[in-house]
């Protein structure tokens, strides 16, 4: 009984989520309901469990606000919201999120057999490695050791640096899309926006210029006037698919 409950109120949230571009200004906004929703996002499924995102927020009260409304081209989505989630991606932290993988793995397994320890840990101290790092020529390298290893066998051939970059992106907007449903099961809305300077939006944040800038999410309570039209979808026919 309580599964079915569960499973109504989640197919409540996803038919009731929708990118709302007009938020009332003069309603209650609880930002400490952002921090709870930020967080549930943090424990989105991501490749690797890498990790390779942060998430800037922007009240309507900080100094640089209005800046960075300006940036998103003064769209009606950022001027009315009450909070802007600026979702960053971080692809040249792997470093560290793997050392922070790698330390927590030999924690875990400090007690076993040493082979076991040895296999669990060649995935952060070796695979991810070879597949992250960055040097002249390697990505294609990359490519030219799968092409040679799906010869004979299964082979991941995603391995190039623009695969990776897009692998990343694949995660952010995982940990995203967690926060907007979140953010609606509280009862406000979002609106992500891919309108805007990415370059100056960095140079206002203060961001290292290896970071990208995945989507930036409009927060605050919906007005009617700001969805615009009913929900429009092809039919399920032509994108789901049962393979005999």
């Amino acid at each position: 009984m309580q599964h079915n409950t569960y499973a109504k109120e989640f197919s409540e949230i996803i038919h009731k989520r929708r990118s709302v571009r007009i938020f009332d200004q003069n309603s209650v906004f609880d930002h400490n309901m952002v921090t709870q929703c930020l967080e549930l996002a943090t424990l989105s499924p991501n490749s690797s469990n890498l990790q390779l995102w942060e998430l800037y927020r922007v009240k309507e009260s900080s100094s640089k606000f209005s800046a960075l409304v300006k940036l998103c081209m003064g769209q009606k989505a950022a001027k009315t919201s009450r909070e802007l989630v600026v979702v960053v991606a971080r692809r040249d932290l792997w470093k560290s999120r793997a050392k922070a993988n790698y330390d927590y793995i030999e924690d875990c397994y400090k007690d076993a057999d040493p082979k076991k320890q040895k296999q669990a840990l060649s995935y952060y101290g070796n695979l991810i490695p070879k597949l992250y790092s960055k040097y002249p020529g390697w990505s294609l390298l990359k490519k030219g050791i799968a092409f040679l290893a799906g010869l004979g066998r299964p082979m991941v051939r995603e391995v190039s640096e623009t695969s990776v970059r897009i692998s990343v992106h694949k995660s952010v907007a995982l940990a995203a899309m967690t926060f907007m449903h979140a953010m609606t099961a509280h009862g406000y809305d979002t609106c992500p926006m891919e309108g805007f300077d990415s370059k100056r939006v960095k140079q206002l944040l203060g961001l290292p210029a290896a970071s990208e800038i995945s989507m930036i999410i409009g927060c605050g309570k919906g007005m009617p006037e700001g969805i615009y039209g009913e929900r429009f979808r092809i039919p399920n026919s032509e994108v789901i698919y049962e393979i005999l």
